[in-house]
C-alpha cells in the first residue's frame, strides 16, 4: 500500500456518519480474494461515503472500475455489500440475461470488496463497474424533461433490473435520475444502469413476504420527492419500487411533481401523495393539462395503484404498457436514447406569409396541371386504323371524334 497522507479533519455525513479521509491516487488495497486494486481520482462524495476511479493492479492505467469507500463505523455500504453479494455475482447476472433473453441487464456486477486501514482508521470498500453520465446531469442539460420515447426506454431498463432484484428477495428503495447512469464502455452508450444499493433491504424472509407493519424508525426513507407511500409509513414492498419508478417517469415527462414544494415536510408530503394517488384522473390532469399524458404511463401507474401490498407484480404486463406506448409513437424499432426534445419554433408573420404564398402557388400549379391533363386527354387514331363499334362507343363517351376512316353501324 502507499504511504500515509497528511491527516485532515473528517467531514460529517448524513445522519452523523463520518466521511472517509481523502485517499491518495496510487493507493492500493486487496479485496477478500486477494485481488489488488489501485485508487484513481476522486469522483465525488455521497451522504455516507466517497467514490474513486479504480484500476486492477496488473493494469494500473485502465480505470474501468470505481471503488466506493466508507468509514467502517457507517452502515450503508455494509448493507450494500451484503446486497451485492446476493445479487451482484457476475455469473448470476449472465445466467439471468440468458434466461430472460435480454440484450443487457442494467446492473453492475460486484468485482470485489473488503476492508483496509489508512491513517489509523479502518474503512470498507467495494469495487463496481465504471459508468458515464448520470441522468440527473442530462435532465439539467435538457430543461428538466426527456422525450416520451426516452422515458419509456429507461422505464423498460429499470423494470428489468427490478424484476431481477426482487427475484433475489431485495428492494432497491432509491430509484432516481442521479442513480441511473449511462454505460461507459464502447457499445453501451444507450444502456442505462441502476446503481447505489445503500437503501436496499429485504422484503421477504425464507421466501415469505414481510407483513405490512409500519416502522417509525424507517419511515420516510428514500429521496423525498420519489419516496413511495409505503416507505413513508416505514413499510416496504415490491410495489414500492414500482411506485417510485412511476414518480420518476412522470417527473421526467413534466419537469416537476405537484408535491415538490413541500419536500421538507415529510408528513405533508405523504398526505399530498396519498391524495394524488387516490384520484389518478385529477392527478394526471394536473400534470398534463393539455391531456397529452402517454397512455402507457397512465396504465402503468393505475396498475401499480391497484397492487396489493404483498402481491407479486406482473413485470411482463408492466413492460407491455411501455412497449405499446413506443409502438404507438412509432419508435419501437430502435433503442437510441435521445435526451433533447425537438421543439417546434413558433410561426412568425413571415412564415405565415410564406405559407399563404406557397398555398397560392400550389393552387396555381394544380390548376395548370389539371388544364394540361385536359388538353392531353384528346386521342387521335391513326388514319390507317378502322375503328370497331366498341372503339366508337368508347370515343363517344369521352366526347372524341376519330380522325381516321369512319364506318357506320349497319341497320339490323
Amino acid at each position: 500500500m502507499a504511504g500515509a497522507a497528511k491527516k485532515v479533519p473528517r467531514q460529517k455525513a448524513a445522519k452523523g456518519h463520518k466521511l472517509p479521509e481523502p485517499i491518495p491516487e496510487g493507493f492500493a488495497v486487496s479485496d477478500t480474494t486477494k485481488k489488488s486494486w489501485v485508487f484513481g481520482k476522486k469522483i465525488g462524495s455521497g451522504g455516507f461515503g466517497t467514490v474513486y476511479f479504480a484500476a486492477e493492479s496488473n493494469n494500473p492505467k485502465n480505470f474501468d472500475y470505481v471503488i466506493k469507500v466508507e468509514y467502517h463505523g457507517n452502515g450503508p455500504l455494509f448493507a450494500e455489500m451484503h446486497c451485492y453479494q446476493k445479487i451482484g455475482k457476475p455469473e448470476h447476472l449472465k445466467t439471468w440475461i440468458k434466461e430472460k433473453k435480454l440484450d443487457y441487464l442494467g446492473l453492475s456486477p460486484c468485482h470485489g470488496f473488503g476492508s483496509f486501514e489508512f491513517n489509523n482508521s479502518k474503512y470498507r470498500f467495494m469495487v463496481l463497474e465504471r459508468f458515464d453520465k448520470d441522468l440527473q446531469q442530462l435532465l439539467n442539460d435538457n430543461g428538466k424533461t426527456f422525450p416520451v420515447k426516452t422515458v419509456c426506454l429507461i422505464g423498460l431498463s429499470v423494470l428489468n433490473v427490478l424484476e431481477y432484484i426482487h427475484s433475489s428477495g431485495y428492494l432497491h428503495g432509491d430509484i432516481k435520475a442521479a442513480n441511473l447512469l449511462l454505460g461507459h464502455k464502447k457499445g453501451t452508450e444507450n444502456q442505462v444502469y441502476l446503481v447505489d444499493m445503500g437503501l436496499a433491504c429485504k422484503y421477504q424472509r425464507e421466501g415469505v413476504h414481510k407483513k405490512d407493519l409500519p416502522d417509525v424508525k424507517k419511515a420516510h426513507n428514500g429521496t423525498p420527492e420519489f419516496t413511495s407511500r409505503d416507505a413513508h409509513r416505514g413499510s416496504f414492498s415490491r410495489r414500492s419500487d414500482l411506485e417510485v419508478l412511476c414518480y420518476n417517469l412522470l417527473q421526467w415527462l413534466c419537469g416537476e411533481l405537484p408535491w415538490e414544494h413541500c419536500i421538507s415536510d415529510n408528513n405533508k408530503l405523504q398526505r399530498e401523495k396519498e391524495q394524488c394517488m387516490a384520484n389518478l384522473d385529477e392527478f394526471l390532469e394536473k400534470l398534463f393539462p393539455d391531456g397529452d399524458c402517454p397512455d402507457g404511463i397512465a396504465k402503468l401507474l393505475q396498475y401499480v395503484c391497484d397492487l396489493d401490498f404483498d402481491e407479486a407484480p406482473d413485470y411482463n404486463l408492466c413492460r407491455k404498457f411501455l412497449k405499446d406506448e413506443l409502438k404507438k409513437k412509432g419508435c419501437d424499432k430502435d433503442s437510441l436514447l435521445i435526451f433533447k426534445k425537438m421543439v417546434k419554433k413558433p410561426a412568425t408573420k413571415a412564415d405565415a406569409s410564406k405559407q399563404v404564398s406557397n398555398k397560392e402557388n400550389t393552387v396555381r400549379t394544380t390548376r395548370s396541371t389539371q388544364t394540361k391533363r385536359k388538353q392531353t386527354t384528346s386521342v387521335s387514331l391513326d388514319p390507317s386504323i378502322i375503328p370497331t363499334p366498341a372503339m366508337l362507343e368508347l370515343l363517344q363517351k369521352k366526347d372524341m371524334k376519330p380522325k381516321g376512316r369512319q364506318i357506320t353501324k349497319k341497320a339490323k
